[in-house]
């Protein structure tokens, strides 16, 4: 039995730095993923895609590990880095992208992933499993945002 997890964030903002700047760290997928916090492994996986392991999450008797593989494109003139899944690696599926929009003083960015994880529990356990698996996605999403703002000179109008 397994349970599986879709989840769906969206977030906005704007950095003190120039789009070129911070397009350069968003499009090399491993100086973006060093600001990922709980990374446990980054694996280039050739051909743009890299599989992603996380650290587990939770307790020792009830855990989370995210593993998943996504291959990226990143388009320097529309300002985009998209990635889609990759089918049979780990146990989620994610999927996203950045827009960049360069204000000339700051860059505003707009991020947005969706995705399912699917975890070996019992559906009884969906309740439970669910808003926890949701509620540390978006902690640790909300966690590299703040560190890619701190790179960057900080969030702009902060």
């Amino acid at each position: 039995m397994a349970i599986t997890v879709p989840f769906d964030l969206a977030y906005e903002f704007e950095v003190n730095a120039p789009a070129a700047e911070v397009f350069a760290v968003l499009a090399d997928v491993p100086s973006s993923a060093s600001h990922f916090p709980k990374l446990s492994k980054l694996v280039d996986l050739g051909k743009g895609a890299y599989r992603w392991e996380m650290e587990k999450v939770g307790t020792a008797k009830l855990n989370i590990q995210t593993i998943y593989a996504s291959k990226y494109v990143a388009d320097k003139k529309k300002g985009t880095v998209v990635w889609t899944p990759v089918a049979g690696e780990g146990n989620a599926s994610i999927g996203g992208s950045w827009t960049l929009t360069d204000k000339k003083k700051y860059t505003h960015l707009v991020l947005k992933i969706a995705g399912e994880l699917t975890v070996p529990l019992p559906s009884l356990m969906k309740a439970l499993v669910a808003p926890f698996a949701i509620s540390e996605n978006e902690k640790l999403v909300e966690r590299y945002i703040a560190n890619l703002c701190k790179a960057f000179g900080g969030e702009h109008g902060a």
